[in-house]
């Protein structure tokens, strides 16, 4: 299963915010094993949201949306979304009789359009918070709010699934250039994806779905590398 994750906000973009769910809901998935092949970030424009969710729901299995939900003026995601689909906004007669008997709340201490979803979406109820998310044929759409996006993930987490991938880090305290000739011969003898990250060492990072072939792959480059003393 490969899946793109769609951060919305301006404040993310201009740094104000930190990311954390992006890299939150990568680390859930991978986990799962699934394959997140996109991180993406966009601004609070119905435009682009469409355009991109509309881009990524045809070339992945499913999208993660996250950010955007509420009454105010920039909370725009659903209406990308309903765009990205040609679906329209309506009320949700099931999210709102949830935040009434659940939530404990009225049609008139909603703020207008809280409950309004895109038509014939599957709504995810907001177990710590009031807007609620949805699904929409592979698009999964919850909110921005951190605490609010992890309890509701964890809901549908059983949705995402995938065969899951080993890895095994080994420091080595060579330069990196002088390790290529055996990350070669790693890759030649092992069927291992390889990464090499320097920095004040060399972190060499193997990885595979088959545990043994992780293990025997990183016991071979240890014992023909330099270790950190």
């Amino acid at each position: 299963m490969n899946v793109a994750v769609v951060t919305v906000g301006d404040e993310l973009l201009a740094g104000r915010t930190a990311n954390t769910n992006a890299t939150w809901l990568a680390e859930q998935l991978t986990d799962r094993g699934v394959a997140v092949e996109r991180v993406t970030t966009i601004p609070d424009r119905i435009d682009d949201l469409a355009r991109v969710v509309n881009e990524y729901r045809a070339e992945y299995d499913a999208v993660l949306v996250t950010g955007g939900l509420g009454p105010t003026h920039d909370d725009v995601t659903m209406e990308g979304v309903a765009a990205a689909v040609g679906r329209r906004l309506e009320p949700h007669e099931g999210a709102l009789e949830w935040l009434a008997e659940e939530g404990g709340y009225s049609h008139e201490d909603l703020t207008d359009g809280t409950g309004n979803l895109p038509a014939g979406a599957r709504a995810l109820h907001n177990t710590n918070g009031v807007a609620p998310g949805v699904v929409l044929e592979n698009i999964y759409v919850l909110p921005g709010v951190p605490e609010e996006m992890k309890s509701m993930f964890d809901g549908i987490a059983g949705e995402f699934n995938g065969v899951r991938t080993h890895r095994e880090v080994v420091v080595a305290d060579e330069p990196e250039s002088a390790l290529l000739d055996r990350l070669a011969e790693l890759r030649d003898r092992f069927d291992v994806s390889v990464g090499s990250y320097p920095g004040e060492s060399v972190r060499v990072a193997i990885e595979s779905t088959d545990l043994q072939t992780v293990q025997a792959a990183a016991e071979w480059f240890e014992d023909r590398t330099e270790q950190p003393s």
